[in-house]
């Protein structure tokens, strides 16, 4: 299995904590959930940090079956689709960046 994570480095605005994670879970979590292939798709919100460490108040994952299964969800038009609803609930209340591109193979044996 493969995750693939978006880690929301920054900070909610002031006074928005409660209207960003509505936000993220009417509009944001929807839309990532009907990327192809995708087995799991959860958001974890963070309650509070170490001081000096790099803030992520959210991350969203999305395990897949396989790589090919990265690919073909990466090249479909629902991204686009899950990155402009992103976008737009970014812009109304969070500052900062999302690093997108972490991906990590999980090995289980039984």
């Amino acid at each position: 299995m493969i995750t693939r994570y978006a880690l929301f480095e920054g900070t909610v605005k002031p006074g928005q904590t409660l209207a960003f994670r509505a936000a993220v879970l009417e509009t944001i979590l929807p839309k990532w959930k009907q990327f192809p292939g995708a087995l799991d798709v959860r958001v974890s919100f963070a309650e509070s940090r170490d001081d000096g460490a790099p803030e992520f108040p959210m991350i969203l994952a999305i395990n897949y079956p396989d790589l090919e299964a990265v690919d073909a969800a990466l090249k479909s038009p629902v991204r686009s689709e899950a990155r402009a609803a992103t976008e737009a609930v970014l812009s109304q209340f969070f500052d900062g960046r999302i690093h997108h591109h972490v991906t990590v193979a999980n090995e289980f044996s039984l």
